[in-house]
């Protein structure tokens, strides 16, 4: 997978969580799970093109450990998101759909993070 396909997966990932908040219904938790869930989905995205310009590979690595760190607190939100919506058969569909992608980032950007520390004990 190139950046420039990585990067716009995690952009597509942002923006249907963001669809997720506005069908919640307005309840005073789903606020506070909503705010939460669209700060944590939208950092990936914003801390992966920083990843891209990095100016060393240590920073490289830094910001994808960031991109991870902001995926896995999006999965805590989307389960709470989730429970706290049982009743309602689309959120808990698109919350499992999302859980499904989060994973799947997770492992992308822990593969990476990985071959980047590999390389870099290479390099030195």
């Amino acid at each position: 997978m190139n950046s420039e396909t990585l990067y716009e997966r995690l952009l597509i990932f942002g923006q249907r969580c963001q669809k997720l908040v506005i069908i919640l219904p307005k309840t005073v938790y789903n606020f506070e799970y909503g705010g939460q869930l669209i700060r944590s989905s939208s950092s990936p995205g914003s801390n992966y093109i920083e990843a891209i310009e990095a100016t060393s590979s240590k920073d490289f690595a830094y910001r994808l450990k960031v991109c991870r760190k902001e995926t896995k607190e999006s999965m805590h939100w989307l389960i709470l998101i989730k429970s706290a919506n049982e009743t309602i058969e689309a959120i808990k569909k698109e919350a499992d759909e999302l859980i499904k992608e989060v994973d799947e980032l997770i492992r992308i950007f822990t593969s990476s993070i990985l071959t980047s520390e590999r390389n870099q004990k290479i390099i030195k």
